[in-house]
This record gives C-alpha cells, sequence and structure tokens, in this order.
C-alpha cells in the first residue's frame, strides 16, 4: 500500500500528518504520494502543503532510506502554473524538491494528461530530470489507454524513459476507468498501478448510507452520487463479507483492490492513527474465491 498525501496540512494537521508517517513507516510500509497541487483547495494555501509536511518529517530525523517519494506535476498551481510544459515541469520538480528537502524524487509523475502540449516535449522534460539525477522513474497519472501507449510508443522511438506506472481512479464503487483496455495496457506493458480512492472518498466505510449522512460534511459532494440502489447492494455485499472475515467494509473494500489483476498498489489516506491502523490491516485479509465473485457480479 502506498500512504496517500493529500490529507497533509488539511483534514489532518501537521503534527496528525507527521504521526501518521511515523505509523505508516514503523509498521513497514514506504511508498507515501503527494503532489504540489495538494493542497490549493484550502483557504489560504497556495499549494505545496503536503510536499513540505513530508519534507518536514524528514528533516525532524525521518530515515530517507526508508520511504519513496512520489509526487506529480500538471494540476493548476494557481499563480505558479500549470500543465505539462517544458518549462513548468522542470521548474516544478526543482520546487518540489526544495520542499521535500530532497536531492532526489523517486517517482515523478504526470498528475494529469495535458492535451495542449505535444508528449514529445513532455516526455523529454522529464528525461532531463532523470538525466541529471533529479528524478529516478517517472509515471502517468489520470491518463486514458490511447495517450499512454502514444507516450510508451513515443518514449521507445526517442529513446526517452517510459512512465513505470500508471495512477488511475478505481474501486468497487467506480470500475470504468480502469477495467478494461487500460488495464490491458498496463498489463502487457509492465506497468506498474497506484490505484487512487480505494474507498470511494469514504463512501465504501459505510459510513454514509442516506443523503443525511453526508449534509454538511467536507465529502458531501464525493459521496453523494454513489447514494443509488447499486451503490448500496455494494455497501450491503461488503457488510455480509466483512462480519464473516471478522473485518471492517473499509477494509474489504481495499483488500479487494489489492486482489485485482494489474493492481501493484491502492493510495490510502487517513486522518487518524486508528483510521490508518485500521487501512493497514487491510493487507493482511486475504479474500477467497466466493467474496471476489460476489464483489464482482454486485458491481458490475
Amino acid at each position: 500500500m502506498a500512504l496517500g498525501g493529500n490529507v497533509f496540512g488539511w483534514t489532518a494537521d501537521e503534527a496528525t500528518s507527521l504521526s501518521l508517517i511515523d505509523r505508516f513507516v514503523e509498521r513497514g510500509f514506504s511508498l507515501i504520494d503527494t503532489a504540489d497541487v495538494y493542497s490549493t483547495w484550502v483557504d489560504g494555501h497556495s499549494g505545496g502543503e503536503s510536499e513540505s509536511i513530508l519534507g518536514l518529517w524528514l528533516k525532524r530525523g525521518g530515515a530517507r532510506e526508508k520511504i519513496v517519494i512520489a509526487t506529480k506535476v500538471g494540476m493548476d498551481m494557481k499563480s505558479f502554473g500549470k500543465g505539462l510544459s517544458k518549462a513548468h515541469i522542470l521548474r516544478s520538480a526543482d520546487a518540489s524538491l526544495k520542499r521535500l528537502g530532497v536531492d532526489q524524487i523517486d517517482l515523478y509523475q504526470a498528475h494529469i494528461d495535458d492535451a495542449y502540449v505535444p508528449l514529445e516535449e513532455t516526455l523529454e522534460a522529464f528525461a532531463l530530470l532523470v538525466e541529471a539525477g533529479k528524478v529516478r522513474a517517472i509515471g502517468a497519472s489520470n491518463f486514458v489507454a490511447p495517450r499512454l501507449a502514444e507516450a510508451l510508443a513515443i518514449s521507445e522511438a526517442k529513446g526517452f524513459p517510459r512512465f513505470a506506472c500508471l495512477q488511475p481512479h478505481y474501486h468497487l464503487a467506480n470500475r470504468s476507468l480502469f477495467e478494461g483496455p487500460l488495464r490491458r495496457l498496463c498489463l502487457d506493458e509492465g506497468l506498474g498501478v497506484l490505484s487512487y480512492y480505494a474507498l470511494a472518498g469514504g463512501f465504501l466505510t459505510g459510513k454514509y448510507r442516506k443523503e443525511s449522512d453526508v449534509a454538511g460534511k467536507a465529502r458531501a459532494q464525493t459521496v453523494a452520487h454513489y447514494l443509488d440502489p447499486r451503490g448500496l447492494d455494494i455497501l450491503a455485499e461488503i457488510d455480509k463479507i466483512a462480519a464473516r472475515l471478522d473485518a471492517t467494509p473499509a477494509q474489504i473494500a481495499i483488500a479487494w483492490v489489492m486482489a485485482q489483476p494489474g493492481i501493484t498498489a491502492p493510495i490510502v489516506s487517513a486522518t487518524s492513527l486508528a483510521q490508518l491502523e485500521e487501512i493497514l490491516q487491510s493487507a493482511e485479509i486475504s479474500l477467497d474465491r466466493a467474496a471476489l465473485d460476489r464483489l464482482d457480479r454486485i458491481s458490475a
């Protein structure tokens, strides 16, 4: 599993965020995923807050060799700019390195495709960063299959580093964005897959089962559209499996993602140590064929 840094400095304050990273590493996990744009949506934030907290963790004595740092570029950073132009990528990488307080980013990902910039220009920028030793590997997030295939072909033709992984939106309540051509491409090309939103913004924890449950909540808009007959049927099936396996609904939802073909690791977020412990225990759950088949049918 990977720890999602989207909550750092947002729904998890600085002290809590540092504790979450401590516990994640103590439990033997290593991949921490963040982005320069986290958390521009918060009043008074301009982006880079999550990266800065991770940098603070390292500055306070966190062992660099115990974590794999993944961050992203391309989303709107307000006055700093956006997109995947060569100039913006190179400038953003330096800014991320400074906030993180490191010499090298382990995995640098295009956060979203940029139709206004030629893929060759984007990949050339990433190649320069790898050549300079500022980045170890590159990845793509939120790319559709044709564009990802085109990027891989350009890298091969030009001798550029290729995308090593994909970060797609994927969970039991929304399977269509990854399953199909995109998953087949990742499997055929040997790309790692770091899926995000494993809990559908909290919906698959079972906390939200009717409209009154989401009223006034920070994630109301995120989960409200799952409150339909299909979504409630998925929750009901998760409840049955969780009761049989003495697990929580969140653990079953994450274990399902981990069991899917092509998935390397789901990215999970938590805003408290108790939540994190619950989530990390998902790695110890092995869903049997009956459970997987039932969830597959109910969520199709």
